[in-house]
């Protein structure tokens, strides 16, 4: 069976729009994170993942929606991204979903990337059997 993995991030539809965004990651807008994390999901689904994507709003839903996504289904594997994790603004977001996780899928290797087009790199750390053999 393939490893399931969930990869969890802000809504890009926000990031262009967030202070605290834009200040953390001035060279990233919406749709270099969408490229980035479509071209991901394609790379990590042709290793042999099954990928699913929980967009969050800044803190509103976010644990709602999170809580709902854990709950729907066993995971392997946790992506946070680097938009949760790497925006001071979102530490407290950022430990909401830590323990979720750890309440919820607590089996789940948690894996972080530092942008959307390393999120393949980061998942690998941990299953190294899906790295190309080139």
């Amino acid at each position: 069976m393939s490893p399931s993995m969930l990869i969890v991030g802000l809504d890009p539809a926000l990031v262009d729009d967030a202070p605290s965004s834009r200040a953390a990651f001035p060279e990233i807008d919406a749709e270099a994170v969408r490229a980035g994390v479509a071209a991901g999901r394609a790379r990590l689904k042709e290793l042999g993942f099954t990928v699913d994507l929980c967009l969050l709003d800044y803190g509103r839903t976010a644990e709602v929606v999170y809580r709902a996504a854990l709950s729907g289904k066993d995971y392997d594997i946790v992506v946070i991204g680097a938009g949760i994790r790497l925006d001071p603004v979102l530490t407290p977001l950022f430990e909401v979903l830590v323990d979720l996780t750890h309440e919820l899928a607590p089996g789940a290797k948690l894996c972080f990337n530092v942008s959307p087009s390393t999120t393949v790199e980061a998942v690998q750390r941990w299953w190294p059997e899906h790295r190309p053999l080139v």
